[in-house]
Formats: C-alpha cells, structure tokens, sequence
C-alpha cells in the first residue's frame, strides 16, 4: 500500500524529468496555467481579505461569548472556509487550464506517449471534451467544498480533518481528470477505466495527493501543471499494462443436438453452389 502510494508520487516526479527531453513542449504548457492562475488568484485575493468578516457573519451566535474562545473558534472558521476555497480552487484551475491549454497538453501528452513507446492512433477528446469534463470537475470540486466545511464543525478534530479529507478527495479527482486524455485514446469503457482505477487505488491516490499538495504551494499550481500532464500519462499506461481487463464475452457453446449453422459460401460462389 504505501509501496504503491510512493509509486504514484514517483510519476509525478518523472514527469517534471519531461523538461530534460521535451524543455520547449513544456515550457508552451506553462502559457495556459499562467492565465488560469491569474485568473483564479482574481477571486482568492479578495476572499483571503475578507475571511475574518465572513467568519463574523456566519457566526453571530459567538457575538457574546468570552475572549480568547470567541477569537479562536472564529479563526477556526476563518481557517475552514479558506481550506474549502483552496480545495474548490484547484479544481477550477485544472479544469481552466485544461479547457485553456487544450492544445498545449495534447502535444504534451501526444509526445510522451511517442517517447514511451506503442502509442495509441487517435488523440482522444478534443476542446469540446475538456470543456465538458472541465465543467463536470468543478461540480465535483464544489461537493468537496461543502464536504470540507461540512467536516471543519466537528468538534475538536474539524480543523484538522477537513483539510486532509479535502487534500484527498481533490487529489483523487485531480489523478482521474488528467488521465482522461490517455483513456480516451485508448477507447476505454467507463467500467475499463473503473476496473483500472480499482486496481490502482492507492498508486492513483499518491500521484493525486502530491500533485494536490504542489498546487498548494504559491505558483506551484503554474510550475507543475505541465508535469502533471507527463506524468498522469505516464500513470495511464502503467494502469492499463499492470492490469487485466475484462475480456469480451464468449458466446455459449450450442446446446446438445442443436443443427450447427450453416458455414457462408466461399467467395465467389453461386448462391446455388452446392445444391442438389
């Protein structure tokens, strides 16, 4: 288990080795993070100013309490909604840059898969398809939001608790997100792709949690974006070489005594070839 979860923040470090062999492709990836970046620290800014008089409105039943408590529980709060803004964040930016960069990351992607080797023949989705994964990705994004304050008011282990479920679940997405793309070339089914999943939970889950945790970081949700992209590829293909997926269902053998059907004329023949 751990060995795995180690395995899948592995990835994401071989895909930051993309820069050594791929620096220009990588470099273009950087252009639609940058926009999406700018474009989401235009709504947190005013949020993070805001927070201790949201945590005041939503919290006038503390007006009368005693000091230090009153303070404290409303720092929690302040605490809480900043890590359910962060969670929902992370999900907006991948699905903007995605729906953004679109073709950025196709060449990203198109020239790993050349380089590793047996690449698929299609490109998978296209714009239409990132914008319409990107809008499912962000209403997974606000459940985690609600699920993260949700978990903040448990007494005593809110503070805690909430973050880290919210790291989890948004690496989580995050790892099925960018792997869509390899999916989608290799016309996978959506049970194909839980098969893989189910077999790579905890590998998954270390690639989502580490790319989670870069995005965290300020300007590294810019930096490692592109690496992202290589690695959840290179995270695609080990799922599918290590797992066996299911084979296509065998018709049954005919029943004892049942006329076998009859074999199509060769090539060529007269439909009456053969009659008597």
């Amino acid at each position: 288990m751990i060995g795995e979860f180690g395995e899948g923040v592995r990835m994401l470090l071989r895909g930051f080795g993309t820069w050594r062999t791929r620096p220009g492709l990588m470099a273009l990836g950087l252009v639609p993070a940058v926009i999406a970046a700018v474009l989401l620290l235009a709504a947190l800014i005013p949020l993070a100013l805001s927070l201790g008089a949201v945590s005041d409105a939503i919290t006038p039943f503390a007006d009368g309490w005693i000091e230090p408590w009153r303070g404290l529980f409303r720092g929690a709060v302040g605490v809480i909604l900043f890590a359910a803004a962060l969670a929902l964040a992370s999900t907006v930016f991948t699905a903007l840059a995605l729906a953004i960069g679109d073709p950025f990351y196709q060449r990203i992607w198109r020239a790993v898969e050349a380089d590793l080797g047996d690449a698929p023949e299609t490109d998978g989705g296209g714009f239409w398809m990132a914008l319409g994964e990107g809008i499912r990705l962000v209403l997974l994004g606000v459940l985690v939001a609600v699920v993260v304050l949700l978990l903040g008011v448990v007494p005593l282990v809110g503070g805690f608790l909430g973050p880290v479920v919210g790291v989890i679940l948004t690496g989580r997405m995050l790892a099925r997100e960018l792997t869509a793309r390899a999916f989608d070339a290799r016309d996978l089914t959506p049970a194909d792709r839980a098969a893989l999943f189910r077999g790579s939970r905890a590998r998954v889950l270390g690639f989502g949690v580490a790319t989670q945790l870069c995005f965290l970081i300020p300007g590294g949700a810019v930096a490692v974006m592109p690496a992202a992209v290589a690695g959840s590829t290179m995270l695609a293909r080990t799922m599918v070489q290590r797992a066996a997926l299911p084979a296509p269902p065998v018709p049954p053998p005919p029943a004892p005594g049942a006329t076998p059907a009859p074999l199509p004329p060769p090539p060529g023949a007269s439909p009456g070839a053969g009659s008597v």
